[in-house]
């Protein structure tokens, strides 16, 4: 499977673009809890990216490129923001931090990807979920 890449500027085409690479990880034979993870991720990184990252500027556009084969996914989500600290980010599991909305995305897809990494700007997330049949 080649890489794809995809531009997006909003939720609606971000869904569009997760739905190809989820239909790529069924054909691979990815489970059912592969995919959510793999999903979960995804609209993480999208969803901050948009929001985030871009402000909702839909004159600024996400870059997603994303691999799927039958042994592992690849996924790259960069944004035209300034980027942020991955790192500075409030622990949102700590109880001062409970009602806070910031962290979350990050967090999850820490815990439901096999590898999370940022680019020194904070603008693009790299994330890798091995397929274990």
């Amino acid at each position: 499977m080649a890489k794809m890449v995809r531009t997006v500027t909003d939720y609606a085409s971000a869904r569009i673009v997760q739905r190809e690479l989820l239909e790529q990880a069924r054909q691979r034979g990815y489970s059912e809890e592969t995919a959510f993870a793999i999903r979960l991720a995804f609209e993480e990184a999208t969803n901050n990216a948009i929001r985030h990252g871009n402000a909702m500027d839909p004159a600024k556009g996400v870059r997603i490129e994303y691999e799927v084969t039958a042994r592992r996914t690849t996924i790259s989500v960069a944004d035209e923001g300034r980027g942020f600290d991955p790192d500075g980010l409030p622990d949102p599991t700590c109880d001062e931090n409970l009602e806070k909305p910031g962290g979350r995305g990050v967090m999850l897809m820490r815990a439901y990807m096999d590898k999370v990494t940022f680019n020194r700007r904070g603008n693009r997330v790299s994330m890798v979920k091995h397929n274990r049949p």
